[in-house]
């Protein structure tokens, strides 16, 4: 009887974390939004290097948006022979009527490239709402009213914005688009609900200046790989307020080789073992791959350990199919199903091999992850 019950036991925390994460999502997309009407003025910061797949149409989706207050569009990029530059010229003629600017600066403050661009941009910023968006982020026309609604609560220091890729480029970008839906977004939700949000997410931060000059600006940010996740928690650690967004932008992703990819995820699992340690750890001890082969080893590949498999597979598929069609609206699932043991089997491979080195490339630069998420260039 023991036996039998035994590989059911060990894919109760993969199940039990799985229902919880549909607990956490139904709860956070059922909530009313407030209506503030608040639109405050905006400085858009876009730290660019290189040409990231359709850069245009991204750039251009922060000029179309519906907002009744000015807003400023900064670029920051460190070269003047970036082919990233014609693009930006291009949208200045395209969309004359917005404050679009262009700042070219190669100074070094520090390792991370993309906050020394920020740090280079700062001074031309003329509003005290302050957004940073990555260069591959597309957003929808509503974006700005969104986001910039939650600063009508005085104690709300930082908006952050989940993200999604419904466009998908070959299986390879398929493997990363899911990760998004079946865990990012999932583990966000159930770090909210349980402890509160204490970090932010890179492809969309907004935040007030009063905020960012307290915990010293972008400065404070320029030794750390993970400036999306310290900038965050530095700004909750000063005693403000984080707030989710429920508006996701989009990742827009171009084809990519699986060894690129796979080289991206594993730069980002080092980064959070570097940033949440202990949360990290938590995350892969309840993952699901691992403890349906579990099960089935311990079982010696009975009836019960093959039903125990199926039954934390069966959970697992009906849970990203609900956040894939109902929450994030990617409609990645149940297209991809197939494909999600194997990306659950490359989320426990790179959670494992995480914890074997401190080495990532980064846009073409090789450093070491220093304790607590510092870097330094090898």
């Amino acid at each position: 009887m023991l036996l039998d019950l035994l590989p059911f036991l060990i894919i109760a925390p993969s199940l039990a974390y799985a229902l919880i994460s549909l607990w956490c999502g139904r709860r956070f997309f059922a909530r009313k939004e407030v209506e503030h009407g608040f639109s405050p003025p905006v400085t858009i910061f876009k730290p660019v290097k290189g040409m990231d797949a359709g850069s245009f149409g991204n750039f251009a989706s922060f000029c179309r948006q519906r907002y009744p207050a000015p807003w400023q569009l900064l670029f920051a990029v460190a070269s003047a022979e970036d082919p990233v530059i014609a693009v930006i010229e291009r949208l200045k003629r395209e969309f004359p009527q917005h404050d679009i600017e262009l700042v070219v600066d190669g100074h070094l403050h520090g390792p991370n490239y993309k906050v020394c661009n920020l740090i280079n941009a700062y001074p031309r910023a003329k509003y005290d709402i302050l957004i940073v968006c990555d260069s591959d982020i597309r957003v929808g026309p509503e974006y700005l009213r969104e986001v910039c609604s939650a600063f009508a609560e005085p104690q709300v220091g930082l908006v952050t914005s989940l993200y999604r890729s419904p466009a998908i480029q070959g299986n390879a970008t398929a493997f990363e688009a899911m990760g998004f839906t079946s865990e990012m977004v999932p583990n966000v939700l159930v770090a909210l609900q349980l402890e509160g949000l204490s970090f932010a997410l890179g492809a969309s931060m907004a935040c007030r200046r009063e905020a960012l000059e307290q915990i010293g600006g972008f400065a404070a940010l320029v030794d750390y790989l993970a400036d999306d996740y310290q900038l965050g928690n530095k700004i909750s650690r000063a005693g403000y307020r984080l707030a989710l967004s429920g508006y996701f932008v989009e990742s827009v992703m171009h084809r990519e080789s699986l060894p690129t990819v796979l080289s991206r995820q594993l730069r980002w699992a080092r980064t959070m073992r570097a940033s949440r340690p202990g949360g990290y750890l938590a995350a892969g001890l309840t993952q699901p791959f691992p403890a349906a082969v579990m099960a089935l080893i311990v079982s010696g590949f009975s009836l019960a350990g093959l039903a125990a498999a199926l039954l934390l597979y069966g959970v697992r598929s009906a849970v990203v199919v609900i956040y894939s069609r109902r929450f994030v609206r990617d409609n990645i699932f149940p297209r991809y199903l197939w494909l999600l043991p194997f990306r659950d089997l490359l989320a426990f491979a790179t959670w494992g091999l995480s914890f074997l080195g401190n080495r990532v490339s980064w846009r073409g630069h090789e450093f070491r992850l220093l304790p607590g998420g510092r870097l330094e260039e090898t």
